[in-house]
C-alpha cells in the first residue's frame, strides 16, 4: 500500500483481522518518506509484515520510473532502519516452499531443509534424502518474490504501457465500477506476463494492449482461490488470496486508489486444492 494509506490501515487490512498500531503507522510513514527522498523514488510502498518468533520483518519497496521492472525492496525490524533486500537466488526459490519452520527474526540464521528422495520440486535424482542449508535472509527474499509473482494485483486499467515498454500509472484511470468489481477478470497480476498475448486477447472484446498486457485472474487455478468482497456501502472491493493467507488487496471503487498488503507468517497454503474440491462418497 502507498504510505498515505498507512494511517488508514483499519479500513483496509482490518477486514482481514490484522491492523498496524498507531505507533507503527506513524513511524513507518516518517521513515518511508525519508527512504523515498534518499533514493529519489517516484513512489514508495509499504509491502507488509512477516511475523517471526522473536522479531517481525517489515518490507517496503519503491521505484524510480518503471512500476513493474524497477522495484527495489527493503526490509527492517524496527520500522525505522531499512536495509536492502537481496535479490532471490534460484536455490532460495526452490528451498523456501520446503521450509516448515516459522521465521525467527534473525537474518543471519541458517536453517536445514530436508529434501526427500522423491521430491519433485527439486530437479535431479536422489538415492536418499538430502539436507541443504538456507539463510533466513535468502528465505525472506524468496518469500517476497513468490508472493509478488503469484498474488500481487492491480485493477484493470490502473497501469499503462508506453510505446518504449516502460510501465507507468495510468493518469486517466478513474476506478472500477461496482459491476466490474464483481468480476474476477477485472483484476490483473502485477507481474511479468506469463500468458501469450493471443490468450489474453481472445478473452476480451474490448482488448487494449496498452492496459491489458498483464495476465487476468480468471486464469488462476483452482477456481475459487480468490475471494471477492464488496463492502456494504459499495465503496470498496476487497480480494483475499486463499493460497497466501494474510494477503489482502483493496480498491476504492470509482477512484484510482488501490493497493495491497501482506500480514502473515510467509507460508503458502499447499492444501488449498484439496480444501476446495468437494468430498465425494460412494454408496455401496
Amino acid at each position: 500500500m502507498e504510505i498515505e494509506s498507512l494511517l488508514n490501515s483499519l479500513d483496509t487490512s482490518g477486514h482481514y483481522g490484522h491492523v498496524l498500531s498507531v505507533e507503527e503507522s506513524q513511524v513507518l510513514y516518517n521513515s518511508l518518506l525519508i527512504l523515498q527522498n534518499e533514493n529519489h523514488f517516484r513512489k514508495i510502498f509499504f509491502w507488509g509484515k512477516i511475523f517471526g518468533c522473536d522479531k517481525d520483518y517489515y518490507i517496503a519497496y519503491g521505484y524510480k520510473q518503471d512500476a513493474l521492472h524497477g522495484r527495489i525492496y527493503y526490509y527492517g525490524m524496527d520500522c525505522n532502519t531499512w536495509g536492502l533486500l537481496p535479490r532471490p537466488t534460484p536455490n532460495g526459490i526452490q528451498l523456501t516452499p520446503l521450509a516448515s519452520t516459522k521465521f525467527i527474526g534473525d537474518p543471519s540464521l541458517v536453517i536445514d531443509i530436508l529434501i526427500e528422495k522423491d521430491e519433485t520440486s527439486i530437479p535431479g535424482k536422489r538415492k536418499q534424502p538430502q539436507v541443504k542449508q538456507l539463510k533466513e535472509e535468502d528465505r525472506l527474499s524468496s518469500t517476497v518474490h513468490l508472493i509478488m509473482n503469484q498474488v500481487s494485483l492491480v485493477p484493470r486499467g490502473a497501469w499503462f504501457k508506453r510505446p518504449d515498454g516502460v510501465i507507468i500509472d495510468n493518469i486517466s484511470f478513474e476506478g472500477l465500477s461496482t459491476l466490474d468489481a464483481r468480476e474476477i477478470k477485472s483484476f490483473l497480476h502485477a507481474r511479468i506476463p506469463t500468458q501469450k498475448i493471443n490468450t489474453n486477447l481472445l478473452t476480451r472484446d474490448d482488448y487494449n494492449y496498452a492496459t491489458d498486457f498483464l495476465d487476468p485472474l480468471d486464469f488462476d487455478i483452482p477456481e475459487g482461490c480468490w475471494v471477492i468482497q464488496i463492502t456494504p456501502a459499495e465503496d470498496m472491493v476487497i480480494l483475499k488470496s486463499l493460497y497466501w493467507p494474510g494477503f489482502i488487496f483493496y480498491h476504492y471503487l470509482r477512484t484510482p486508489k488501490h493497493g495491497f498488503i501482506y500480514l502473515g507468517h510467509g507460508k503458502k497454503s499447499m492444501d488449498l486444492t484439496f480444501m476446495l474440491c468437494p468430498f465425494f462418497t460412494s454408496n455401496t
